[in-house]
């Protein structure tokens, strides 16, 4: 009977005083906390308010551009606007396909459309940087015959020089300009309103201060993230889009038909090199990779992980880490959203 009294006893103790029970997360110490806050201050910092050139954006601008985003008659058949595969309305900044139809039936584009939230952040536009800023990376859709297929810049602007709206609009936006509606200035305006396209997230309250930001999980996702390497490639504010990497760095990705910069450059070197896509608002980005092969986050987590780091994540380091990426997600795009 003692010894049953004992064992009993001893049970609870061990319950009670025991280990991290199955299912629990660890909780960061504060001392381990705070200088998980000085390292993510350093790597990734916040992101501005402003993208870079906004400052010259006028209102008159800003909203000619807008107007630019979502009109239609810049496609060939008047099917397409840029928001047709950056749609801000109803997903944060991307239609969610692998690859994105184009304006003519049957045609389809070669790469994943990333999302045009952030997107002035970045070094470079495309995923083989071919356009060095907003407005060079405007232009290409409109005259691409894969995507929204107008014939040339004479024809966008006689397209829009017919509306009277765009007139007045024009005007307004470009004051000092005699003729005002040329392509030029049409792929400036909708760079204007894209600079507008600033999101924040949790993670950037708790960087400048907000402890209750983030979640026990999220903290110990960011600081696996740190650890395990993902920021060999992921770093600044936007968690990437500031440099070019070797899709399947350590070991090779299955998908070799796309050369990425190599296209541009023809230097044997950036063959299979892409731009590092940013990772705020991942998780409704869906699906991954330029080539959108990927479907889920942790999918893609998982073949990052073991190709361009050389890891096999345990369920621990996989689990949190994607719940930190889902801590980049900007509220305000969530109920516009699938979520994957």
């Amino acid at each position: 009977m003692k010894k049953f009294i004992f064992l009993s006893i001893l049970a609870i103790i061990l319950i009670s005083c025991g280990g991290k029970k199955e299912g629990e997360v660890k909780k960061l110490s504060e001392a381990e906390e705070q200088e998980l806050l000085t390292k993510a201050s350093s790597i990734f910092g916040m992101l501005p308010n402003k993208m870079p050139g906004s400052e010259n954006d006028s209102p008159e601008l800003i909203e000619l551009g807008k107007k630019l985003y979502f009109e239609t008659k810049l496609s060939v058949n008047n099917t397409m606007s840029c928001n047709t595969c950056h749609d801000i309305n109803n997903k944060a900044g991307v239609d969610n396909k692998p690859t994105s139809p184009g304006a003519i039936e049957g045609k389809m584009g070669t790469r994943n459309t990333p999302t045009v939230f952030n997107a002035g952040f970045q070094f470079v536009q495309f995923w083989d940087g071919r356009a060095a800023d907003l407005k060079e990376q405007a232009k290409g859709p409109i005259l691409n015959p894969v995507e929204m297929a107008m014939p040339n810049e004479k024809e966008v602007e006689k397209v829009i020089s017919s509306i009277p709206e765009y007139q007045e609009m024009f005007k307004k936006a470009f004051p000092n300009e005699k003729k005002p509606i040329t392509f030029d200035n049409i792929a400036h305006a909708i760079a204007a309103f894209e600079r507008t396209l600033v999101s924040k997230s949790r993670y950037d309250k708790w960087v400048t201060g907000d402890k209750t930001a983030l979640t026990d999980e999220e903290k110990l996702g960011l600081k696996n993230f740190i650890e395990v390497g993902c920021i060999t490639c992921h770093t600044g504010p936007g968690f990437g889009g500031n440099l070019y990497q070797k899709m399947g760095l350590v070991k090779p990705y299955y998908n070799t038909k796309d050369l990425g910069r190599y296209e541009v450059t023809k230097q044997e070197s950036d063959k299979f090199m892409f731009k590092v896509a940013m990772l705020r608002n991942v998780e409704l980005t869906w699906p991954y990779f330029h080539d959108g092969s990927a479907k889920t986050l942790e999918e893609a987590v998982k073949i990052m992980a073991d190709i361009n780091l050389g890891k096999q994540l345990t369920d621990e380091q996989l689990k949190s880490i994607v719940a930190f990426l889902k801590a980049l997600t900007d509220p305000n795009l969530v109920p516009k959203t699938a979520k994957n």
